[in-house]
C-alpha cells in the first residue's frame, strides 16, 4: 500500500490562479468576440534584452562544438563567471556578498518553495499575510506550523516584529508581492533584529528589487548590518530580465549563517542546502547561466532598465488613476504592483467578476493571497502601454 504525504491534504483545493483561470475561460466561452485586458498574473510581455539574447545564441553554439561543449557544471552551484557577475551587482548598491556564497537555480519560487527541505518539521514559520502562496503551500506541504504578521491598511501592508511572538523561520517580500509595499532600512533593521534576539532565521525574496526607484531604500536584506548572522536571501531574474520563460534566481547564504539541531548544536546551513541541491537539482542550461551573465554587463544593466522603466511607466499611469478616482493602494512607486482597496466595500471576489463582466480587465483578488486580502485587489503593470492605458480608461468611466 502506497501512502501519501498527508500535508498535502491541508492545503486549499485550488490554486488561486487556477481559480482565475477558471473564470476567464468561462466568460471567454460565453463571450467569444470580447478580448480581455489582462493585468492579473504578474508575467512579463517585453521580450529579453538584445545583449541577452545574443548571449544564450553564443552558449547554444558553444555547445555544438566539442572543444566548448559542456555537461554538468562541477560546483553544482552555478558557472563561477555568472557567480561573480551577480556579486558585483550587489556591490552596486552597496551590499557584500561573495561569489562563493551564490547558488544559481532556476528561479526564485522552486528556491522559495525547497529551502523549506532543510528546515525540521518543528520550526514555526512567520509569514506575513498577504503573502505570495508559495510561501505558505510549500510549509504546508512539509507540515511546519505557520503564524502571520498582519500587513494591512494601517500599517501601509508593512507587518512589524512582535517581540512577544517567537518564531524561527521568517519570510519577507520586499518590494512586497502582491502589495507592491517596500521597506525602509529602519523597518529592515528592526526585523533583523528580531531575528537575532529568536536566533531565528529571515527568508528574504527580493524578486523585485530592481524596481526600487527610492535611492534610500535597500534592495537587499545584505544592505543591513548583521544580516549576515540571520538571512538567506532568493532572488530572480524573471521580472529584472524577462526571464519567466528561460528560468534563472539565485539564493545567496552567508557562508558563516548556522541553524541548529535538535540537541541544539550548530548546523551550518550553506553546507546544508549545497547537499540538497547536489540531490535534487542538476543545475541551470550553460546557455541559459551566459544568458544571465549578460544580464550584469554595462550594456545588459542599461537594456534591462528600459523594460523596467517601460513597466514603471504603466504604474505611474495606475498609480495616477487611482489619485483621480479616490481609492487607497500601496505599491505603484518602487513596484511594479498596485495593490488598491475595493471600491464601494466590495468583496475582492465581487469586484474580480465586476470588472472582468462590465470592462472585461482581468485583475487579481486579494484574499486569495491571504486574510488580509479581502477586499483588496491587485493589478500589474506587466502589460503594454496601450493596454494599461485603455484598462485605465474602462476603470475611469465605470467608477466615475
Amino acid at each position: 500500500m502506497a501512502f501519501i504525504n498527508e500535508n498535502f491534504l491541508d492545503l486549499k483545493e485550488n490554486y488561486l490562479f487556477i481559480d482565475i483561470a477558471k473564470k476567464i475561460k468561462a466568460y471567454q466561452a460565453e463571450n467569444p468576440d470580447k478580448a480581455l485586458i489582462r493585468m492579473g498574473i504578474g508575467d512579463v510581455t517585453l521580450p529579453i534584452a538584445p545583449v541577452v539574447a545574443e548571449a544564450m545564441k553564443k552558449g547554444a553554439e558553444e555547445m555544438t562544438h566539442k572543444e566548448t561543449f559542456k555537461g554538468y557544471e562541477d560546483s553544482g552551484r552555478g558557472y563561477e563567471f555568472l557567480r561573480e557577475a551577480v556579486a558585483g551587482y550587489y556591490r552596486s548598491f552597496g551590499a557584500e556578498v561573495d561569489p562563493g556564497e551564490i547558488l544559481i537555480s532556476d528561479g526564485a519560487k522552486s528556491d522559495c518553495g525547497n529551502i523549506v527541505d532543510i528546515f525540521g518539521e518543528n520550526n514555526i514559520v512567520l509569514i506575513t499575510d498577504p503573502a505570495y502562496p508559495v510561501y505558505v503551500d510549500s510549509n504546508t506541504m512539509s507540515g511546519k506550523d505557520i503564524i502571520y504578521a498582519s500587513s494591512n491598511e494601517e500599517n501601509g501592508f508593512a507587518a512589524m516584529p512582535d517581540d512577544s511572538v517567537d518564531c524561527d523561520i521568517i519570510y519577507l517580500c520586499s518590494p512586497n508581492n502582491p502589495t507592491g509595499s517596500v521597506y525602509t532600512k529602519e523597518q529592515l533593521e528592526k526585523w533583523v533584529a528580531y531575528a537575532k534576539s529568536k536566533s531565528a532565521i529571515i527568508i528574504f525574496d527580493s524578486a523585485y528589487e530592481a524596481f526600487i526607484r527610492d535611492e534610500t531604500l535597500p534592495r537587499s536584506i545584505f544592505c543591513i548590518e548583521g544580516a549576515r548572522d540571520c538571512a538567506i536571501e532568493i532572488c530572480s531574474l524573471s521580472k529584472t530580465a524577462g526571464f519567466t520563460g528561460m528560468r534563472c534566481g539565485y539564493t545567496v547564504i552567508p557562508k558563516e549563517l548556522t541553524a541548529y539541531d535538535t540537541d541544539g548544536e550548530p548546523v551550518n546551513v550553506f553546507k546544508l542546502w549545497c547537499r540538497r541541491q547536489g540531490s535534487k537539482f542538476n543545475g541551470v542550461s550553460y546557455p541559459v547561466q551566459c544568458a544571465a551573465a549578460a544580464v550584469f554587463t554595462p550594456e545588459g544593466l542599461a537594456e534591462t532598465r528600459k523594460n523596467i522603466d517601460y513597466y514603471m511607466e504603466n504604474a505611474r499611469i495606475m498609480s495616477e488613476t487611482c489619485d483621480e478616482l479616490g481609492i487607497k493602494y500601496t505599491g505603484g512607486k518602487n513596484s511594479p504592483y498596485i495593490w488598491l482597496k475595493c471600491p464601494n466595500n466590495m468583496g475582492s471576489w465581487d469586484f474580480f467578476d465586476y470588472l472582468l463582466k462590465e470592462i472585461r480587465v482581468v485583475g487579481t483578488p486579494g484574499e486569495g493571497f491571504g486574510p488580509n486580502g479581502k477586499g483588496w485587489f491587485r493589478l500589474t503593470a506587466f502589460g503594454s502601454k496601450e493596454n494599461t492605458i485603455e484598462a485605465m480608461s474602462r476603470l475611469k468611466k465605470l467608477l466615475k
